[in-house]
């Protein structure tokens, strides 16, 4: 090996044991990019030992160390030391392991973070102690994470409810998923290539797609305490593209011990985020009680419960309104997750309860929740 590629080794090996080895492992000659990481991991990694970068004493803090990290200095270093990867990791750590969350108390440190689904989660878990200025840029984090969670989802769940296909009729759209390929065969046979033995396609015909003419209400009610906090941000989009359907009147509904109705903003995720107030304790009987005056025909309603089924009040409540519903013609989806992983963690006895009532039950991601109630408003 070269003195070079040891030197390279060995400076390595000293970023992961950190600065306690500096002294039997110092940094090789024209290690200045190694010094910058070292010094903007130490910033981070000396919390593990109790440590805050704002109190260290006089002598760790001499020799030839780089100036003084602040947090935002610190982001700033992140930013341009590492890749989109990394930062991410860091910025996660930062957050949510060392509990850094004066990242989020400061318009400029925040307005240089990587927008993700993770950093949406904390800001909504401490807008609360955000000032006015503070907000205005959480607002624009969240917009951005909503809108890319909306491009990712919004495909899949308009192809599951735009309607069943119509062999009956052609469409121009060209759509592999309504590709008529018996057609197409028959139609294409007189541009047979003999020599070449291949079928030559002048055209591609597709099926049209039928469409609704009665509208459903669909009645979303999630349960915003924390533990349900990926449920909540998916639904809040989710609902979002509902409501943008014709064939759907999209309610929407948050609740923990209150209940508040968001259905005037439905279409707008980011309003309806900057509403959540998480935390607190769970009633889901209310909730549904709430719901269930939101209907007026049932047997053209859906109505979908995102909760852990954790009740904090009487069971009582819940599973009668849930018979209720089901009696009177309700289609009843109980979503124990609804996120991108569709991981579920409830109350697995009440789950059962629920089902045994004629309630749905399950874990589903959004685009499977829009299969179900396309599969029902297609019937």
């Amino acid at each position: 090996m070269s003195g070079m590629q040891n030197t390279e080794q060995l400076n390595k090996w000293r970023l992961m044991l950190g600065r306690y080895a500096d002294d039997q492992l110092p940094f090789g000659d024209g290690s200045a990019g190694m010094r910058r990481i070292d010094h903007v991991l130490d910033f981070l990694y000396s919390r593990e030992y109790g440590e805050d970068e704002g109190v260290r004493s006089p002598e760790r803090m001499g020799g030839s160390e780089d100036s003084h990290l602040t947090v935002s200095k610190w982001i700033n270093e992140v930013n341009s030391l590492f890749p989109k990867e990394t930062i991410e990791v860091l910025e996660k750590q930062a957050l949510d392991r060392y509990g850094m969350t004066e990242i989020l108390t400061d318009a400029s440190v925040l307005e240089k973070l990587e927008p993700n689904q993770e950093l949406l989660k904390l800001i909504l878990q401490i807008k609360g102690m955000m000032t006015p200025k503070v907000l205005a840029a959480a607002r624009e984090i969240i917009r951005r994470v909503v809108e890319e969670l909306k491009r990712k989802m919004e495909q899949t769940i308009r192809q599951n409810l735009t309607g069943r296909i119509d062999k009956n009729n052609e469409s121009a759209i060209a759509s592999a998923r309504n590709l008529d390929m018996k057609k197409t065969i028959l139609q294409n046979l007189k541009h047979y290539d003999r020599e070449k033995q291949r079928l030559v396609l002048e055209k591609v015909y597709f099926f049209a797609r039928v469409k609704q003419q009665l509208t459903w209400r669909v009645v979303i009610a999630v349960d915003e305490s924390g533990s349900m906090l990926d449920s909540v941000i998916h639904s809040a989009v989710m609902a979002g593209i509902f409501a943008s359907l014709p064939m759907l009147e999209t309610k929407l509904v948050i609740f923990d011990t209150n209940v508040v109705d968001l259905s005037d903003h439905v279409e707008d995720a980011v309003e309806t985020l900057m509403s959540v107030q998480l935390g607190g304790g769970t009633s889901i009987g209310k909730a549904m009680q709430y719901c269930e005056g939101l209907i007026t025909i049932p047997e053209r309603t859906i109505f979908v419960l995102v909760t852990d089924l954790y009740e904090g009040g009487s069971p009582r409540d819940m599973y009668a309104v849930a018979k209720n519903m089901v009696e009177a013609g309700v289609k009843v989806m109980i979503l124990t997750a609804l996120d991108k992983d569709a991981n579920p963690n409830y109350d697995r006895s009440a789950a059962a309860r629920m089902a045994a009532l004629g309630a749905h039950v399950g874990a589903m991601t959004p685009g499977e929740l829009a299969g179900w109630v396309g599969g029902i408003i297609n019937e």
